[in-house]
This record gives structure tokens, sequence and C-alpha cells, in this order.
């Protein structure tokens, strides 16, 4: 009989912080798990690993030349730019991603996102609770924040994969008119989805949301010019990556203004640095990289990663990202 792989999980604890079973994928060879892997225990830890379980624990070329027995990364995300799949490839290490499992949470957190900017419930309940406003207004309602109707808003979806597909068919159920440059032809989206240029696209939207890889051409995809041409006043959402948007421009157009509110699930480095611009600015509304981390969308994500390993074992890989 052949001997088990070993496997090593190198940062587990955000996939599975205990409420979830590692037995899919400890039947399936000799397994380690770490919670958290520094970047100087990454060699340690895996030197006699042939499959490396990680999702933001990174590998560089440098890395896996010092891990001969290394042959299958298999990465706890769908985006995969912790790895240099380039060198990987180069040295025969197959690496897989975990594809749409987290679609129907991405697209709930979003909008969750969305309806505090235009609704303000977190607002008024702590107004209401901690502060008896509404108890002491001489009139049966009370409201001292802008609040905004959904239905006729034009809202451009920026990448229309799963996640941006599903997006616009909530956003159409609201009402909104959804905007996207996509390259892909009208009969591939949801019904409705109206392709335009990226002017109209930019300056007309009165919501931005992003949904796109990070890659060179979308880094600072949201930046001072960018902003220059949108409307005043408009919302910007971004589920994707933090570095999809200049951090510090946002701030900026934040304080005159020009942007009304930003809502996001990432930073540029995660956990948020203390200089981060956006936690001193205003009309920040900012959850901490939890879009994904829902039990359903963990549970589906559990079940994938074991068809990976259970795929590269069995010399049939799937998934597989270079």
């Amino acid at each position: 009989m052949a001997s088990m792989a070993n496997i090593v999980i190198l940062d587990g604890y955000s996939l599975n912080p205990g409420d979830l079973n590692w037995e899919p994928i400890e039947v399936q060879g000799n397994v380690t798990i770490y919670d958290r892997t520094p970047q100087n225990l990454i060699v340690e830890r895996c030197k006699d690993a042939e499959i490396v379980l990680t999702n933001k624990v990174p590998f560089s070329a440098e890395t896996m030349d010092m891990l001969p027995r290394l042959r299958f990364i298999a990465v706890l995300a769908t985006g995969y730019n912790i790895i240099d799949t380039k060198a990987a490839r180069e040295r025969g290490i197959v690496v897989s991603n975990i594809p749409s499992y987290s679609t129907p949470s991405v697209v709930q957190s979003t909008f969750s996102l969305l309806l505090a900017i235009t609704n303000s419930v977190e607002h008024y309940t702590n107004q209401i609770v901690e502060e008896g406003r509404w108890t002491k207004c001489p009139d049966f309602c009370y409201w001292d924040t802008c609040l905004t109707e959904l239905a006729g808003k034009r809202i451009a979806v920026y990448g229309m994969g799963s996640i941006g597909r599903r997006v616009a068919q909530v956003a159409m159920a609201f009402g909104m008119k959804v905007l996207t440059v996509s390259k892909k032809k009208v009969s591939e989206l949801p019904s409705g989805v109206e392709i335009v240029g990226e002017d109209e696209f930019w300056q007309t939207a009165d919501v931005v949301t992003l949904h796109c890889p990070l890659t060179p051409e979308t880094k600072s995809l949201i930046n001072a010019g960018r902003i220059s041409t949108m409307k005043d006043g408009v919302i910007i959402l971004n589920t994707s990556r933090g570095p999809v948007v200049d951090e510090q421009t946002i701030a900026d157009a934040l304080k005159s203004g020009k942007i009304r509110a930003f809502g996001t699930d990432v930073l540029t480095h995660e956990p948020a640095s203390e200089d981060n611009p956006l936690l001193k600015a205003p009309h920040v509304f900012i959850t901490p990289h939890i879009a994904w981390a829902t039990f359903e969308a963990r549970t589906r994500l559990m079940k994938i990663l074991a068809d990976n390993v259970r795929g590269y074992i069995n010399g049939k890989p799937v998934n597989v990202v270079n």
C-alpha cells in the first residue's frame, strides 16, 4: 500500500475556528494543522509536505525552491495572488483554488454595505437605544440623515463573474438600472444588464461596486483621475480586493464630499494598519474581510477543498489555476 501524503494546513483558523470538521482532509493523508503561520516558519513547517493548504500565507519562487517535496498547493480562497503560479508551474507544483463558493455570501455583504449607507439602520438603532432621540422627538418619526431609495438609481458593476452577475440580479430586484463594461456578450449576462462604454460607466453611476480580481490592470483602478469623472455624491463599494482602490484618494474624496460614502470589506493591508487613512475618514463603512465567512460559505469551501485534494491524490487535479 502506498504511503499517505503529508499534508500541512498553514492558516486553518480563518476557515475553521472550531465550528467545522477537518475530517474530509484528514482521511486523505497525514495532516498537520496550524491556526496561523508567520513568514519565518513556512519552510520549517512545510519541509516534509507534499501538499500544502494555505489561505493567506504566501509562496514565492524562493520559498518553493526550499521545499523540494512540495507538489501541490491548495489555496483556501478564490483569489490566488499570494502564489507565484508561474514559478510553481516551472517547478511542477500544481496550484488549485476554490471557485464560486462564496457568491451568495459576498452578494449579501455587498448589499448589507449599500443598505447600511442608504438606510442608516445602525445609526438610528444607536440613537434610539443609547441616546433616546426618538423618545424625545415631538414627531412620530425621526431622522437626521439622507435616506435614499435604490429604485431608479444607476449601479455600475465592475466585474461580471459569478458574484458580479448575481449582484446585478439583486440590484435589478431593487429596481436599479445596472451598467457594466464587461467584454462578455449580452446573452451571457443577466437579462436587463446594459453594456456601456467606459465614460458612461464611470460618469453616470450613482453606485459603483467592484467585483474584479486584483491584477496589474485593476490595481488602483479607483484613483484620483477616475473619481474626478464620477458624479458628485457617488457611493463606492469594494468587496473584491483592497488594492483595487487607492485608499488615500478615497479618504480625500470622502472629506471633500465628492464621494458620499465608501463601503468595503477589504483593505490594502489586512488586518487594518493604524495609519490607514480610511479609519479617520467620514462616511466609511468597513467590515473586516468577512463577506466570504458565513457558515454556509465556509462549509462549501471545505467540501471543494476536500475535492481538490482528492483530485490531486488521484492524479486528476481539479480547479487548477496554473
